[in-house]
């Protein structure tokens, strides 16, 4: 958790990932991880990394910035968003996504209460 006054570099917060299960994992063996920055009220800041390969995903209400990596992520109805460097993005409860990363994909997320 952040004091009110630090800071943090998320892009080189240490990130332990663990294999995506085989319920999820499409294709490669990607990996994902996570770390809570903050919580404050219904609201959770994070850090989040997935390492290339393909995975299906149900989303949460969210909204994401990318710090570095590519990915697409393709929604149930066929239409597709490109996530890369600087990308901002927000993902509704309850979407089911597939998860292309090309490049070790990481984001800072906001998930929003529900």
């Amino acid at each position: 958790m952040l004091e009110d006054w630090q800071k943090l570099a998320a892009g080189e917060i240490q990130i332990p990932l663990s294999d995506v299960t085989a319920e999820q994992r499409i294709s490669g063996a990607p990996k994902t991880g996570s770390v809570q920055i903050e919580k404050f009220g219904g609201t959770v800041v994070g850090v989040w990394e997935m390492t290339p390969g393909v995975m299906r995903d149900v989303e949460v209400d969210e909204i994401l910035t990318v710090l570095a990596g590519k990915a697409v992520v393709e929604f149930q109805d066929g239409s597709k968003i490109t996530l890369e460097p600087g990308a901002v993005a927000r993902l509704h409860a309850g979407q089911h996504t597939v998860w292309t990363v090309t490049e070790t994909l990481r984001k800072v997320y906001v998930l929003l209460p529900g």
